[in-house]
């Protein structure tokens, strides 16, 4: 069984995508072609959500690049009252992308971490069934993408159906490779050795923290404030979702050993999740990060 899992990481997704389009024009064919299973977690849901359904990277990548900057438009200048940017640029693209279509009508398997804040626990959107008795999730497959891309403080959360209220599953799983590896052996009955996961990443951030900086490490220091224009950079956002995928990396290399390949690219400096102005620079690590593994890469599409 091969997998693709994508991680969170706002306009990072560019690095990628680059990545995917690359592939897709090496081998001549959509990613939706190469891969058995798929799961995205934030801006890597929308990336997974496309590939699923058999869109071209070239497009996905030209999407970054168009609605980039009015996803990541300003609606409050510090974001203590309400969400910095609001997500009506975002959910209008994915109604006019997924229109109707429905999470249970993808025809491969599709997961996208979220979390469900009215019960405090994650959740994962899924566009099958694990059990004969389950009911499928009847949601809009724009909405499913859509939950998991609400960053707390960034977006506000996306209210499904009045069933669920959900925000970013970065908060657990931004990097989704060990909620695949997990439906692979409990749900499709796979043993772990015919489990391969191609892992992609958005760029190991570099958020460098001086001693003393801080003096007594308030939210200046973990969510500083640019002066005189007071926005908000998510340094301790960032951190955590950093974390979040590196662990869970660690933790699917001793499982998988050689059957888990992960591909990330370092950033020379902090590159936050909401600044478009770094755009063709992720899109150029992309291509340098394709180029540099293309020989792992053809090797794991190669295997059975």
């Amino acid at each position: 069984m091969k997998i693709l899992a994508i991680d969170g990481g706002g306009i990072r997704g560019i690095l990628a995508v680059t990545v995917l389009k690359n592939i897709e024009k090496q081998y001549k064919c959509k990613i939706a072609d190469l891969f058995d299973v798929f799961a995205g977690t934030s801006t890597g849901a929308i990336i997974a959500a496309a590939a699923s359904v058999g869109k071209e990277m070239e497009d996905v990548y030209e999407i970054y690049l168009q609605h980039g900057e009015k996803i990541f438009e300003r609606h409050a200048t510090v974001g203590l009252f309400k969400s910095i940017y609001t997500n009506h640029h975002l959910r209008k693209y994915l109604q006019d992308a997924y229109g109707e279509t429905l999470l249970c009508e993808v025809e491969k398997p599709l997961l996208l971490p979220a979390v469900d804040i009215h019960k405090g626990k994650p959740y994962v959107h899924r566009s099958h069934v694990r059990s004969p008795g389950e009911k499928k999730e009847d949601i809009k497959l724009w909405d499913a993408v859509l939950s998991s891309c609400s960053a707390p403080v960034y977006f506000p959360p996306n209210e499904m159906q009045n069933k669920l209220l959900a925000i970013d599953g970065g908060l657990w799983a931004n990097n989704p490779t060990l909620v695949t590896i997990t439906e692979a052996l409990s749900f499709f009955h796979q043993k772990l050795e015919d489990i391969h996961v191609l892992s992609i990443g958005t760029g190991l951030q570099s958020i460098p923290f001086k001693e003393g900086e801080g003096r007594e490490w308030g939210a200046q220091s973990w969510l500083p404030f640019q002066f005189p224009s007071l926005k908000m950079t998510p340094k301790l956002l960032d951190l955590a979702l950093h974390i979040s995928s590196e662990a869970i990396s660690y933790h699917c290399r001793h499982l998988l050993h050689d059957q888990y390949l992960r591909l990330n690219a370092e950033l020379e400096k902090e590159m936050p999740f909401d600044d478009v102005s770094f755009s063709h620079e992720l899109a150029l690590m992309g291509e340098k990060l394709y180029e540099e593994q293309k020989k792992d890469i053809e090797e794991f599409l190669e295997k059975t």
